[in-house]
């Protein structure tokens, strides 16, 4: 009988196992609790507003090396759009004030030496203190080590580092704001141009490697959600999915790509982050204006990245837990009235969904980061998968890849 690796979970930490796995020629099978697949990053038809939209929006970075190698794999490259170069537009709801950071290719951050192209109202000088965040220790908080005011917090970092670790900046750890420096300003421009995907993450990110998994024979199984988890000593020996169960062969082997808090309530006894924090995005359908860019960061408002799609505007809001329960249809008017300021647009509220995750990622905090497990377990043919899991990265896509591809290694080498 073949080796069989089963994958719990379609979401990308899932998706990007099993299509590494199928490349170096295993048999896979996936198991996914719900009827669609991507996890955090599905696209649905919304009836609200009448389209296909987003559970929530992403931006990639072309310096995402693991996201773009997937990309690859699966043939979806070319659907992630930006601009040719790193440039981020930003605007100031409070004083009206916009501008665009662009930032040189090389590594040498000689950007921050041109007024055009650093944030407003800073100097060279002032960016010198990102540099102590590179290597910060693992058990300190951002509050810890720079200084959470000033120009140049509230208008660049204070954003970046809000989208990147879902948390207010300055109890968030660290060393993960210094990964996301790291990988992305330390390494100049190259590294930081924003991508999106226009027609949606679905169509680039989940339906390009479900296509690629049946053309290898690899089976993914809807609505099949694991119940129960079965051991003996140092091995899993089988997986019961309630209606069914699945014997797992000496060689067969599990990858486990699902949210902390399921991977807890099925291994009693492991540690996994167990605080979490909320992300809203807010959809309206109307025609973007023109002028409008296809990302823009928004300070002194509630609103924080405007994405600019066809046929539709999408807000994300990081760190939402305030506005968890407030009214829809309040949040959606103040949402708009914000909106229709920033891209001079009507103040009739169009067609609108909002979309709440109370838990879309763990807090980034010293401590939870600490709690985050690596991919091996105490089972030989158990390796555990997710954004959540120890990849030296906040809960990102590009977390959420790395960690698949680990697990599929770790799996392949067995």
């Amino acid at each position: 009988m073949p080796r069989i690796i089963h994958i719990i979970g379609a979401g990308l930490a899932g998706l990007s196992a099993a299509v590494e796995l199928t490349t170096r020629g295993h048999t896979v099978v996936v198991h996914e609790a719900t009827n669609s697949a991507g996890g955090r990053c599905r696209s649905y038809f919304d009836n609200s507003v009448g389209m296909m939209i987003d559970n929530g929006n992403h931006l990639l970075l072309s310096g995402n090396r693991a996201a773009m190698a997937y990309a690859r794999a699966i043939g979806a490259e070319d659907r992630l759009v930006g601009p040719p170069r790193a440039e981020f537009a930003f605007f100031d709801l409070a004083t009206r004030e916009k501008w665009t950071l662009r930032f040189n290719d090389g590594r040498v951050p000689w950007w921050i030496f041109d007024p055009r192209r650093r944030v407003p109202g800073t100097h060279a000088l002032d960016y010198l203190s990102i540099a102590r965040l590179l290597w910060a220790p693992r058990d300190h908080a951002v509050g810890e080590v720079i200084r959470f005011s000033g120009t140049l917090y509230e208008r660049l970092l204070r954003p970046l580092l809000l989208a990147a670790l879902n948390i207010d900046p300055a109890a968030g750890s660290a060393a993960l704001a210094g990964a996301i420096i790291r990988e992305t300003i330390a390494a100049g421009g190259r590294a930081c141009r924003p991508l999106i995907a226009r027609e949606g993450l679905g169509s680039t990110l989940v339906e390009p490697a479900l296509d690629l998994l049946g053309e290898r024979d690899a089976r993914v199984l809807f609505g099949h959600q694991l119940h129960a988890i079965r051991y003996a000593e140092d091995r899993i020996t089988a997986l019961d999915f309630g209606k069914d169960s699945i014997n797992l062969t000496a060689d067969d082997a599990v990858i486990l790509a699902v949210p902390p808090y399921v991977t807890a309530s099925l291994l009693p006894g492991i540690e996994t982050p167990n605080e979490f924090r909320a992300i809203v995005n807010a959809h309206f359908r109307v025609d973007p204006p023109d002028h409008l860019p296809a990302i823009l960061g928004v300070v002194n408002a509630t609103t924080e990245w405007i994405f600019a799609f066809p046929g539709r505007i999408s807000v994300t809001i990081s760190a939402g837990d305030r506005l968890i329960d407030t009214p829809r249809d309040a949040l959606a008017q103040s949402i708009w009235r914000e909106v229709a300021a920033i891209a001079g647009l009507p103040p009739e509220l169009p067609r609108w969904q909002i979309v709440r995750e109370r838990r879309a990622t763990f807090a980034a905090t010293p401590a939870q980061d600490a709690r985050r497990p690596g991919p091996r377990t105490r089972w030989r043919n158990l390796v555990l998968a997710g954004d959540w899991t120890d990849t030296g990265l906040p809960a990102t896509i590009e977390s959420a890849i790395r960690s698949g591809h680990r697990a599929a290694e770790i799996v392949a080498q067995s």
